[in-house]
């Protein structure tokens, strides 16, 4: 699919690879607290578009923001980072 420059880009280890097409990505960034300042992690799941069904389960990939393709997916693959040693 075609990248917009100004669209958002993410990465993340895929979780599940279940359904067809679509692949769920864990997002993890890390915040620092308002109060006692130490950082935090925090994760997102995200539903992206895997057209090709190429991820596997623990892949490092980047998604980028698209249109809506579905109810839940609103990002698309762009690229496997890292693929995972496991099956």
């Amino acid at each position: 699919m075609k990248e917009c420059s100004k669209a958002r880009k993410f990465y993340g280890h895929v979780v599940s690879d279940k359904m067809d097409k679509t692949i769920i990505v864990l997002v993890e960034r890390r915040v620092k607290h308002p109060m006692y300042h130490k950082y935090i992690k925090r994760s997102v799941k995200i539903h992206a578009h895997d057209e090709s069904n190429d991820c596997c389960l623990g892949d490092f990939v980047s998604i980028s923001e698209s249109r809506p393709i579905s109810k839940t997916k609103s990002w698309v693959l762009v690229k496997i980072e890292k693929r995972s040693r496991g099956i």
